[in-house]
């Protein structure tokens, strides 16, 4: 019933194992990137290529490491405070030389996704890790404050794998900030040389997972605390002033969306949510997340009546503003960079093209902030759009 995935990154490259015959690897000078940074150098030339984004920004990045000492590891006690990996995509100015062309993933997280499949080519994992981004590490941002939506990505993937949507979102105007939840990746570089691997794949499956609902409320109290660094009287990022603390969101893919219910039941920061083809782990509140507007976006497996009745349960628990879509073509990892990953190596993914499913996933979940951060009415979501004929609104 769940689709929710053990190792996502094995997921996302499943095809892969015949990787190194199947693609041919050009030589490239060797890109220099830091160990935690996005910084690039030099970026081969058959690099993976992302979407351009669609809004009139240009878009910045920022890393930042977060360590909330406040918490307990649930996946290892030992370490010291829940650690944290954040990326923040913003609107940024278009002065000339403003920042640096920032990198899809480091060279060490790119190794990681690939090791899930036994890949070791230097040259493919350079082609990932050198992804063209479309945005500048550290860019000065536009004037004025703008929406903040969070974005959690399925487990076992890392927070680089919704780049194509942050991007987009800030190309938009919104300040767009991707975590990576501790142990629950193939890999994530923090400062000082250290990976923080998935951990909590191999308890899940050992659990058969049975501790879904462990996954959902640490994220959402990783939630807020990423939440009080960008608004709180100290941020941590040092464009903080740019985020307009009365406009929240959070998306996420799988389980990440699944967390952004979770997340809205807990803080009433977050004004709306969306859940991208997630199973939900948990019961809402008497009051359904006290009428906070919601979308479910999914899968024809995620329709309702379908295989995964959580959907069909939280529906008839909302009690605010809500939509409900499924997406044609789309597989459970097509709402993810995982088609553009696919494609550029030649490989399988859902029956839409790569590009097409980014494109509906963009204006659906642009849609629906727009809606809800900004007032601004989108018939998007009331009905059926020739524009996007993949797309199926359902009212049980």
């Amino acid at each position: 019933m769940r689709t929710m995935i053990r190792a996502a990154a094995t997921a996302l490259l499943a095809c892969a194992v015949a990787l190194p015959t199947a693609v041919t690897a050009t030589a490239a000078p060797t890109p220099a990137v830091r160990s935690g940074s996005t910084s690039v150098t030099d970026r081969p030339a058959d690099a993976v290529r992302l979407p351009a984004p669609t809004g009139p920004y240009r878009v910045g990045s920022s890393v930042l490491h977060l360590v909330d000492r406040s918490r307990t590891d649930p996946w290892v006690p030992e370490a010291d405070g829940r650690e944290l990996m954040v990326t923040v995509h913003y609107p940024a100015s278009a002065r000339p030389g403003n920042g640096r062309p920032a990198a899809y993933a480091t060279q060490e997280e790119a190794r990681r996704l690939l090791e899930a499949v036994s890949v070791d080519d230097p040259a493919l994992i350079r082609q990932v890790a050198m992804a063209r981004t479309h945005s500048r590490t550290d860019a000065r941002p536009t004037p004025g404050r703008h929406p903040l939506v969070v974005l959690s990505p399925g487990f076992g993937m890392a927070r680089y794998t919704l780049t194509s949507l942050a991007v987009d979102l800030a190309s938009r105007g919104y300040v767009v900030a991707s975590v990576d939840h501790a142990y629950e990746s193939s890999g994530t570089s923090v400062p000082g040389g250290r990976t923080l691997t998935c951990v909590a794949c191999e308890v899940m499956d050992e659990s058969g997972w049975s501790k879904g609902a462990l996954v959902t409320g640490t994220r959402a109290a990783d939630t807020r605390f990423v939440l009080d660094r960008l608004t709180g009287a100290r941020p941590a990022w040092k464009y903080a002033s740019s985020i307009d603390r009365k406009r929240i969101g959070m998306a996420g893919h799988s389980i990440g969306g699944a967390s952004a219910a979770t997340a809205m039941a807990s803080d009433r920061r977050i004004d709306a949510g969306l859940n991208m083809d997630g199973s939900f782990w948990d019961e809402l509140p008497a009051d359904g997340l006290g009428g906070r507007p919601f979308l479910f976006l999914g899968t024809d497996s995620h329709g309702p009546g379908g295989e995964d009745a959580s959907w069909d349960r939280t529906w008839a628990g909302l009690s605010g503003s809500k939509h409900w879509l499924t997406v044609t073509g789309a597989d459970h990892l097509g709402f993810s960079d995982a088609p553009v990953l696919l494609d550029h190596f030649g490989l399988p993914h859902g029956d839409l093209p790569a590009e097409r499913v980014v494109s509906v996933t963009r204006a659906y979940v642009a849609a629906f902030f727009d809606e809800n951060l900004r007032g601004r009415e989108q018939q998007l979501l009331d009905g059926p759009d020739p524009s996007h004929p993949e797309v199926r609104l359902h009212r049980p």
